[in-house]
């Protein structure tokens, strides 16, 4: 596997070694790595002319695409910085995320899911230059601007900034978590290492691109392997079979919700799924029988579970020839380049070459997570003789729904604003489907406040995810003598 130190150098590496060889199919677009390159280069060069300086940060609000891939690889090529935007934000959420990167643009999708996010960033009054990600295709940049832009990507530095991807916090405040060009390459490396990606593979990547599992763990880790990518905007379980058959997909990582709804999908039998070699899941608790179900009934070959976040993308995994049971309880063991132990009170820290540089503009945040090198992941575990990795709790008190970490502090901070609420507390539930989802205890002022209102307020301002799925209204929530909360008793109460 080539092993440059930069995403330019990645671009460029790939395309030398690869060239011909499809790199993405998505529809109607495919793309060599020879014309991935040269796409990237171009618009690189149209950041350039629209005056993007070195380390300035792009935004890219917009689902899985071949676009996406061009659009983001080519924020490193013109010197920039990446930031990844959740497709299913409000404007609200986005542009506050602008904001505080001093974004110099953003590149948009704009009508995805039926919506006009150009027009919703123009209500907020968002001041920042907006890019159709789609005029990209139609891009004219100057011959200046090109030979700047390689320029620019000679000059990217391993130690540079390569990205920001955000990460709610206890605090309901997202912090983002940067990390150098030699980072998010070193650990997209190690992840197609252990995965033994090579450019036979044909990747299915339905994991999210504005998070590290589709970014990291999908655009970089093909970029390094040569594997050809086949973006998925918006998971449908009979497209991603019919993908699966007709374009031979060998490579699918996703949430367990992923795998129990290819398994349990009634068409799945018309379906031929045999190529399939390599299944990486993670996130969520995941059941032995899934991953017995996963290898028995889908013949996957190799399927391994992981523990990653934000802060360090991918910390642990197990290996090809882990036995199901340890697949399925564990977390497998430390990536090449990482280190874990257990610190007071069960907590997971992490050592090593992928750990963030530090959290944007948040020295106090930054110090409080990483101490004498070790990063505080705030997730309870313990680890066997061999090193692998069992979560058993959290410290914060994050929940996990369709994959994606939603953070209750930050649903309390939005619903506290509802008029009518007193008071709420947040905590997540088990879900067959969605492994855990949310749910909302409220105290309100009177009975005119109904649960329906209280999920129309919340669906303008939050990620679809985000929103509890069911609302109790109590006379009060049970707090300790501190005055905290006590969401133990709340969940319990939910069984």
């Amino acid at each position: 596997m080539v092993k440059p130190t930069t995403l330019p150098a990645a671009v460029r590496a790939a395309s030398a070694a690869y060239s011909d060889a499809l790199a993405v199919k998505d529809g109607q677009t495919e793309l060599s790595w020879t014309q991935l390159h040269q796409r990237v280069r171009e618009v690189a060069a149209s950041y350039i002319d629209a005056d993007l300086q070195v380390g300035d940060v792009v935004g890219i609000w917009a689902p899985n695409s071949a676009d996406w891939v061009v659009a983001a690889l080519a924020v490193s090529y013109a010197g920039g910085v990446l930031l990844p935007l959740n497709s299913r934000y409000t404007a609200h959420e986005v542009g506050e995320l602008l904001a505080r990167t001093k974004a110099h643009s953003v590149v948009v999708a704009d009508g995805f899911l039926g919506r006009s996010q150009i027009a919703e960033l123009r209500a907020i009054d968002a001041e920042i230059t907006i890019t159709d990600l789609a005029s990209l295709a139609d891009i004219n940049p100057t011959a200046a601007a090109v030979e700047q832009a390689e320029a620019r990507a000679d000059a990217v530095q391993p130690t540079a900034i390569a990205d920001i991807l955000f990460t709610s916090g206890t605090t309901g405040r997202p912090k983002g978590a940067m990390s150098r060009h030699e980072q998010t390459i070193g650990v997209a490396a190690s992840w197609g290492e252990v995965g033994e990606l090579s450019a036979s593979d044909r990747y299915l990547i339905v994991n999210p691109f504005f998070h590290s599992f589709g970014y990291k763990a999908g655009i970089v880790v093909c970029l390094l392997s040569g594997a050809t990518m086949y973006p998925m905007a918006v998971f449908d379980i009979d497209a991603v079979m019919s993908m699966i058959q007709t374009e031979q997909i060998t490579v699918l990582p996703g949430a367990p919700t992923i795998f129990s709804t290819l398994l349990d999908a009634p068409t799945r039998p018309t379906y031929d799924l045999s190529s399939l070699r390599l299944a990486v899941t993670g996130a969520a608790v995941v059941p032995v029988v899934l991953i017995e179900r996963m290898q028995s009934e889908l013949g996957i070959d190799t399927v391994l579970t992981a523990f990653g976040m934000t802060e360090a993308v991918v910390v642990t995994m197990c290996r090809p020839g882990d036995a199901a049971e340890l697949i399925a309880n564990t977390c497998g063991r430390a990536i090449p380049g990482m280190a874990t132990r257990i610190g007071e009170g069960g907590e997971l820290l992490v050592k090593g070459d992928f750990v963030m540089a530090g959290y944007l503009d948040d020295p106090e945040a930054t110090a409080e997570a990483i101490k004498d090198g070790w990063l505080h992941t705030g997730d309870v575990g313990v680890l066997d003789d061999q090193g692998n990795l069992k979560i058993t709790d959290r410290l914060k008190d994050m929940y996990i729904c369709g994959g994606f970490n939603v953070y209750p502090a930050e649903v309390e901070q939005t619903l506290a604003r509802l008029d009518g609420v007193l008071d709420c507390a947040v905590v997540g539930i088990p879900d067959d489907r969605m492994g855990e989802v949310g749910k909302a205890f409220v105290v309100r002022r009177d009975d005119s406040l109904d649960a329906a209102h209280v999920r129309e307020f919340l669906k303008v301002r939050l990620a679809n995810y985000k929103i509890p799925s069911q609302v109790e209204f109590i006379d009060v929530l049970p707090r300790n003598a501190m005055g905290k909360v006590v969401k133990t008793d709340l969940r319990e109460a939910s069984h």
